[in-house]
């Protein structure tokens, strides 16, 4: 997921970036664009059916809304199969993803032609809370 248009915001780990200290990509870091509340956030992916399948490169659509760029609310980066899960699980970039978390939404493949219906989840799969690790 990290790549050359990610940053720790993108991918929910803003919190972990000292705004006090100087380090190496801090004044990137801060440009407007890359700091939008609307901007692309790294979230989980499960479709609806456990027995549904999810492809790479699946665009997020709204419920409802027709597959053109206008609609197009992000990317589905990467999937697995979850033994633990019982179902394939993914991660993407989603604008205002961090928001969206509970929501339902579409994964469409026009090349693929697929669309499977999915829930946008947190990252973390097994454990979101850290209730386990903790006891």
């Amino acid at each position: 997921e990290l790549n050359g248009q990610s940053t720790a915001l993108n991918m929910g780990l803003g919190k972990m970036v000292s705004q006090k200290k100087d380090f190496i990509g801090k004044v990137l870091s801060q440009r407007e664009g890359l700091t939008d509340p609307d901007g692309y956030r790294l979230v989980g992916v499960r479709p609806v059916d456990p027995k549904g399948k999810l492809t790479a490169g699946s665009h997020f659509l709204e419920m409802g809304a027709a597959p053109v760029a206008a609609n197009d609310g992000g990317w589905l980066t990467s999937k697995v199969f979850s033994p633990h899960v019982g179902s394939d699980i993914a991660l993407g970039y989603l604008k205002g993803g961090d928001r969206k978390i509970g929501t339902r939404m579409r994964a469409v493949n026009l090349v693929g032609g697929t669309e499977t219906l999915v829930d946008i989840v947190s990252p973390h799969f097994i454990d979101p809370e850290g209730e386990r690790l903790r006891g």
